[in-house]
């Protein structure tokens, strides 16, 4: 064989080694920086009111969209005919549940957050099932359980109670994870001819405006208070997880099926739980651990239904 043909032959073994080691490590971008994500939270939180930080962080990642836009040149406004869903994805996804979020970690930790926000898919179950018709199976009602009740365990160990202000944020968590799933199964039905960067990029800037704007009226932050820790957390939250983790699933949606990339909602939490004990110093227990593997397998079986996979197999 001569040494033009066997570097061809050694190309041809590398290119698909090459391409299997990025995607991998997109996965493990994209996991890092949403798992994160909730540590930056807390962090901008400490010193940051939590509207005026989701502005901030909106405003931020605002420039680094638009410029994405335009160099894709994907286009900025919302087809004609979608103004109302504009308005829904701007209000539904972006303003109303970020702030949701930040109130919610001034008063529970950054892992149990995510764990809460990891719900999220079933609540896409739901609404899917009630808005678009579609078969919830019987594996499905068995993870969703399973999922459940796994999550009222943590938030015994965690030591969350009725008539405590984490009880509160708890809420406020769950409350802008159904917001996010209405909106996933809201755009699938009316939404799904606009481009993924066209959803972000007006939709996160009027988003930032109104959050800053209402957090200047209502939360009179002082600026000169503002910890260096927390507008370091605020530029990470815009330009890493925001743009960055976007960037990265943006590129993922090519190279997996939307079932493999999914279970990026399933894994993050663990980074996320990881991360934040070990900043937060807080002990996991082995009750903890154990509940929190039960409520992510749980919620794994959602995502992939038993009876979906058997028959895949035959």
């Amino acid at each position: 064989m001569s040494t033009t043909s066997a570097a061809f032959s050694t190309d041809k073994i590398r290119k698909p080694w090459l391409a299997g080691l990025l995607t991998g490590l997109l996965f493990l971008c994209v996991c890092l920086s949403w798992g994160t994500t909730w540590l930056g939270i807390k962090i901008a939180v400490e010193t940051v009111p939590p509207l005026t930080a989701a502005g901030l962080r909106f405003l931020i990642a605002f420039p680094l969209f638009i410029t994405f836009a335009l160099v894709r040149r994907d286009p900025i406004f919302f087809p004609r005919g979608t103004q109302g869903f504009f308005v829904f994805v701007t209000l539904m996804y972006f303003s109303v549940p970020y702030y949701l979020l930040n109130y919610g970690e001034t008063h529970v930790s950054s892992g149990l957050t995510a764990l809460l926000f990891s719900c999220m898919p079933v609540f896409i179950l739901a609404f899917s099932a009630l808005l678009l018709k579609e078969r919830i199976y019987l594996s499905q009602i068995i993870g969703i359980v399973i999922g459940f009740g796994s999550l009222y365990m943590i938030l015994r160990v965690q030591g969350v109670r009725v008539d405590r202000a984490e009880f509160w944020g708890v809420l406020a968590i769950l409350a802008a994870a159904v917001m996010h799933a209405l909106c996933y199964v809201i755009t699938k039905k009316k939404g799904a001819q606009i481009s993924v960067i066209t959803y972000n990029a007006l939709p996160i800037g009027i988003a930032g405006l109104l959050l800053f704007g209402l957090g200047l009226a209502m939360e009179e932050p002082q600026f000169s208070v503002i910890s260096e820790r927390s507008w370091w957390a605020l530029i990470y939250l815009g330009i890493c997880a925001s743009v960055g983790g976007f960037i990265a699933y943006f590129v993922l949606l090519k190279r997996l099926s939307p079932v493999v990339l999914s279970f990026v909602f399933i894994i993050f939490p663990v980074f996320a739980v990881i991360i934040g004990s070990w900043y937060e110093g807080q002990f996991i227990s082995p009750e903890l651990a154990l509940y929190s593997a039960l409520l992510l397998l749980g919620f794994a079986i959602t995502k992939v239904p038993v009876e979906q996979w058997l028959a895949a197999r035959r």
